[in-house]
């Protein structure tokens, strides 16, 4: 299965399972794209104690997700990409009609 997970929230608590459930979905064999919507674009720089964003992206990543970014979203909050690609909502929407199933954080 492809999954798609858009994540439009930078809730410490909603990120971080948002990336859960990729790492859980990858680690069962399915190709797995998140696209950063909105505030969602901000996941990099959260700072939680209690929810370890920047190692369970790390993971993410490490385990082959893939991870789009909304350049649109990242200029409104004069931010710069990090660790994933400038996206379109062109883009969005090919992960959107090449997923087997879609997921909304936020």
């Amino acid at each position: 299965m492809r999954l798609g997970i858009i994540l439009n929230t930078n809730d410490p608590e909603t990120s971080w399972n948002a990336l859960r459930l990729g790492n859980e979905a990858i680690a069962g064999g399915h190709e797995t794209t998140m696209f950063l919507l909105g505030s969602g674009v901000e996941m990099e720089t959260i700072k939680n104690k209690t929810f370890d964003i920047a190692g369970t992206l790390k993971r993410f990543l490490n385990s082959g997700g893939n991870l789009l970014t909304c350049g649109t979203c990242l200029q409104q909050r004069h931010q710069e990409a990090g660790v994933c690609p400038i996206s379109t909502m062109s883009q969005l929407v090919k992960m959107i009609a090449d997923s087997d199933k879609v997921v909304t954080f936020g």
